[in-house]
């Protein structure tokens, strides 16, 4: 058995594990990372482990290649970089690693909202510059987490994650998608209702056609003044120019943001220049623990596939 692992340089912890789970397996690498060299190395392997990086992705012309696989496992939740149709029209399985990062996305969108909420990183800007903004901060919109209502857009894994730890901060919490959840521990009503209810939105839904854009000018309208926006989705969900209108004309008291419609941001993005936005590199789910996770789940799944067994969490 052959493995080929697209995963960036540098993580060679996850080749360690598929090593460890299927000892009797080689694990092959591209040396320089192009397509041309992934289509020359597909035909000699039996299973490929995906990139995150969106350098390699995994087509339908990678699928017409490697109709021969017996896996296709993404290290991680998302598979934008994979045409799950594609593959499955090929006959070949393709799987996650759901929940892996739930933990870690939801308690950094608890904590970002919590700084925004208390106007953390606009007190240590001004702090920096030599200011000492102790009274002008609670002109700064500067308010307990626990007193804002929260609303949460899709109630996945992260999404009831995100319920248990706001309501532990006392908050009132809510929730929409496309079906109540008998065990939820919050109430599922629809989106305009949810919109015109929420201090804090919660962005947790995957990026399908119809969730693209659905959060524009309109639905950022409808959110009570001094609304926090907090998307730990994918950056297609909202729409930026609408987010940054909303957030320059004061309606919006912040947004924390760690997936954008195009990644790296853009030098010149409005969104840099907003003091109460809080910008981070995708990385809510990138924690040591949450990565852990990641390698773990995938190197056991291999493991059963190079021992004859059906994978888990096919897509």
């Amino acid at each position: 058995m052959r493995i080929l692992l697209l995963a960036p340089d540098g993580h060679d912890a996850l080749g360690h594990r598929l090593r460890g789970a299927a000892p009797r397996a080689e694990v092959v690498r591209p040396v320089a990372r192009s397509r041309a060299e992934l289509h020359a190395l597909l035909p000699s392997v039996d299973i490929v482990v995906g990139d995150w990086s969106g350098e390699l992705p995994l087509g339908a012309a990678e699928a017409a290649i490697g109709g021969h696989l017996r896996l296709v496992q993404q290290p991680g939740v998302g598979v934008n970089w994979i045409d799950v149709d594609a593959w499955r029209r090929a006959g070949i399985p393709v799987a996650n690693t759901p929940g892996a990062n739930a933990a870690s996305v939801a308690e950094w969108a608890v904590v970002a909202a919590a700084s925004l909420s208390r106007s953390m990183g606009w007190a240590d800007g001004r702090i920096r510059e030599g200011q000492w903004p102790q009274e002008r901060i609670l002109s700064h919109g500067c308010r307990d987490l626990g007193e804002r209502r929260v609303g949460i857009v899709g109630f996945g894994d992260i999404g009831r994650r995100c319920a248990g730890l706001f309501a532990a901060f006392g908050c009132e919490v809510a929730y929409t998608a496309r079906r109540p959840r008998g065990d939820a521990p919050a109430r599922h009503v629809a989106l305009d209702d949810l919109l015109a209810g929420s201090d804090v939105l919660v962005l947790a839904v995957p990026l399908t056609p119809s969730t693209r854009g659905s959060i524009g000018a309109p639905e950022l309208a409808r959110l009570p003044e001094g609304a926090i926006v907090v998307n730990v989705a994918r950056g297609p969900v909202v729409d930026e120019g609408a987010l940054a209108a909303a957030l320059e004309s004061g309606h919006l008291g912040g947004a924390a943001l760690d997936v954008f419609d195009h990644e790296p941001l853009a030098p010149d993005s409005a969104l840099r220049g907003l003091d109460r936005v809080l910008l981070s590199p995708h990385v809510a789910g990138g924690s040591a623990t949450a990565r852990r996770r990641i390698y773990d789940m995938t190197a056991a799944n291999v493991g059963r596939v190079c021992g004859g067994d059906a994978p888990l969490w096919t897509l």
